[in-house]
């Protein structure tokens, strides 16, 4: 199998690596197409793989009965990398994809490995981390401040962040659970956004219509991790 080369991955995480830190993780890189709802870290269970996604996104949630999401990762980032970088070999998250496409995968073992042998690589990948966890800690803001159209003008913002063009496969049910109300709820709320032409709801299907409306609906919900990936990664 030919190896994978920099100038032809998405990921902008790999892209950003320097040159000798890309080719130490290289012969360890192996595409694969994703499918929806697919397992990627299942949770008490140790990691093999860490995956950087190409195209789709993966969820974060928590387990048990009661599962709300936590986190989302797109070609942003990589699945998996807070628990192995922070020297745990599990996590008490589900981790899945939420919207199909294709990742990068890597062994924990070999990534481990790569992040030993270089300090710059292993400084971006925490820089990546950190901005995770802002993620988090954003999204208990906003659970804990914001009604549910907020919330999910946010959730539709940082989706639509991580596909190509306009349209977000997602169901009423999976917005439910992603968001932790009642199916009810967020029928209501994707109604409000679509009587104000935000967005376009189709069985299935969600088009973001108008970017700068949902902006200004979700308000400072928006933007913090977003902007601190900016300033770690991007610029860095």
């Amino acid at each position: 199998m030919s190896l994978l080369e920099q100038s032809a991955v998405r990921n902008r995480l790999l892209k950003r690596l320097a040159p000798s830190d890309f080719a130490l993780l290289q012969p360890h890189l192996r595409s694969l197409p994703t499918e929806l709802r697919q397992g990627l870290i299942q949770p008490h269970q140790p990691i093999r793989d860490l995956f950087f996604p190409e195209a789709g996104y993966a969820s974060i949630t928590t387990s048990g009965n009661s599962k709300v999401e936590v986190g989302i990762i797109g070609p942003e980032g990589v699945v998996g990398a807070a628990p192995v970088l922070l020297g745990s070999d599990r996590t008490p998250y589900d981790h899945f994809v939420q919207n199909a496409g294709e990742m990068i995968a890597i062994g924990a073992a070999e990534l481990t490995s790569a992040t030993e042998r270089s300090m710059t690589l292993r400084k971006l990948l925490l820089r990546f981390v950190q901005t995770l966890l802002v993620q988090t800690a954003q999204t208990a803001f906003a659970n804990a401040s914001y009604n549910i159209e907020v919330r999910l003008a946010r959730w539709l913002l940082m989706c639509h962040d991580r596909v190509i063009g306009d349209e977000l496969t997602v169901t009423h049910d999976f917005l439910s659970f992603m968001l932790g109300v009642q199916r009810t709820t967020v029928t209501l709320a994707l109604q409000m956004l679509e009587g104000n032409r935000l967005i376009k709801a189709r069985r299935g299907r969600i088009e973001v219509l108008d970017r700068a409306g949902l902006l200004a609906v979700a308000g400072d919900s928006y933007g913090v991790p977003e902007a601190e990936y900016i300033r770690l990664i991007d610029e860095a």
